[in-house]
């Protein structure tokens, strides 16, 4: 009887441990993801900066 019942914790507890690695899967793979999102972002505002320094410039000029 003592060792269907260690056999049945050890179910539970390997179940358990089984989850949460998939969930820590789950979690790095969508933190890649973000990641990667966010340098795009980052590449985006750069460029909408250097346009607008741009813009900026030349209205300078024209108002000169």
């Amino acid at each position: 009887m003592a060792k269907s019942r260690f056999h049945e914790a050890a179910k539970k507890i390997g179940s358990a441990v089984g989850k949460a690695d998939r969930t820590a899967h789950k979690v790095m793979k969508a933190g890649k993801v973000a990641k990667g999102e966010l340098a795009d972002i980052k590449k985006q505002i750069d460029a909408l900066a250097k346009q607008l320094q741009k813009t900026t410039k030349r209205l300078q000029k024209a108002l000169s």
